[in-house]
């Protein structure tokens, strides 16, 4: 579905994360629970947070839940938080009213617990929603038998002509959904969709997906699982390369991914200078096509000034995991006269590994001189370069 050509920036999306769910059990609720190695929240806010028609991107959590969240979210950007109610229809009041002095035209308000949805249910909401409807939701047209069921016995049949099941994300026009919902408060209605109808709003219903299910059983996790699993047989594999180089400074260490070595100099950079964990982001956004650092983290932008490279770092695992790929491998090579690296090897892997959530056997570092040569030779800075295989 193709949108207008001119892209506008006027929705927001809601994601709603405060359920405890009770049927999914487990010790965390069901939106921090990881599936290969991704909670089902960033998973929602990566497809969300990388559509062009989406400005702005909040997440409703329980007060309980902020360390899960920050987990969940590190390395995405977001706005703060709300706080959501003891209902789910009171938390996404409380969502829109987070939004009411930003005023967007459009807002999707997506369940955490849905993190299949794609692009394309996005594109067709928001074409339906400037197709002058004030609101919209994708769902799937019933075609199983339905029974009216009490004490585990049929009591009746229930005619499925025009039955459809409903799924989320769903699109509204920002100013009618908020009044809608301002209006039905306190009637504990448990779909957005349903609080439009209540206050007389005509929703428009497009075709979504099968693999748009709702997480809500252990049994729907390894659903979930065999999907992902499935998508990957088809994908292949993509290359990246990054170079960066960094002059010495005066100065007592270096960090190197991430990894502060004691030394008689520093790098001389924006950010941390980390000209190691600079080679290697580069190498992961050219494997996806996501540009660089300097089109994601421009150095003329001083919120940039001084901060870690694990936040690049974790930007370029971000942009694999919206596309829904898979680090292959990371072979990185530091040239430099000294420091000496050895000793700290291990722990720069390892680190490389955590942020990136694989395997360190998937990280390879290694270090080489210019035997004097050129301005490493001469100790003049340290230079880097990483190669990375994505499975995309």
């Amino acid at each position: 579905m193709n949108l207008s050509n001119k892209v506008s920036l006027d929705c927001v999306a809601l994601v709603v994360a405060a359920g405890r769910g009770n049927r999914f059990g487990g010790e965390i609720p069901k939106q921090y629970v990881k599936l290969n190695g991704l909670s089902l929240l960033t998973r929602c806010l990566n497809i969300l947070g990388s559509h062009p028609r989406i400005k702005h991107l909040r997440v409703v959590i329980h007060p309980d839940d902020i360390e899960l969240y920050t987990e969940a979210t590190k390395g995405i950007k977001l706005l703060e938080p709300v706080f959501g109610g003891d209902q789910r229809q009171e938390s996404v009041r409380l969502g829109l009213e987070s939004y009411k002095d930003i005023n967007p035209k459009y807002v999707l308000i997506h369940d955490a617990a849905r993190p299949f949805f794609t692009g394309d249910i996005i594109d067709a909401l928001l074409t339906s929603l400037e197709d002058h409807n004030l609101a919209s939701i994708p769902g799937l047209l019933i075609k199983d038998s339905l029974k009216r069921v009490k004490n585990n016995t049929v009591i009746g049949s229930v005619d499925r002509t025009n039955l459809w099941q409903a799924q989320t994300p769903q699109g509204f026009n920002y100013e009618t959904i908020m009044a809608a919902h301002k209006a039905t408060k306190g009637l504990a209605l448990t779909d957005d969709a349903a609080i439009a109808e209540a206050n007389g709003v005509k929703v428009k219903i497009i075709e979504g997906s099968s693999q748009n299910f709702k997480v809500t059983t252990c049994q729907d996790l390894v659903r979930g699982k065999q999907l992902l699993n499935l998508n990957k047989e088809s994908k292949i594999i993509r290359i990246g390369i990054g170079t960066d180089v960094h002059s010495f400074k005066t100065g007592k260490s270096v960090t190197l991914c991430g990894i502060k070595i004691p030394f008689n100099k520093s790098l001389k950079g924006h950010s941390d200078a980390d000209v190691a964990m600079h080679a290697i982001t580069d190498a992961l956004l050219g494997a996806v096509g996501a540009g660089d650092i300097g089109l994601i983290f421009p150095p003329s932008d001083p919120k940039w000034k001084n901060c870690a490279s694990e936040i690049f770092l974790t930007r370029a695992g971000n942009e694999i995991n919206q596309r829904d790929g898979n680090i292959i491998n990371i072979d990185l090579t530091i040239i430099c006269e000294r420091p000496k690296i050895n000793s700290y090897r291990d722990k720069m892997q390892n680190n490389i590994a955590k942020i990136l959530e694989i395997t360190c056997d998937k990280v390879n570092i290694k270090a080489t001189t210019t035997e004097q040569l050129g301005f490493t030779g001469r100790g003049e800075g340290i230079a880097a370069q990483a190669v990375a295989g994505v499975q995309i």
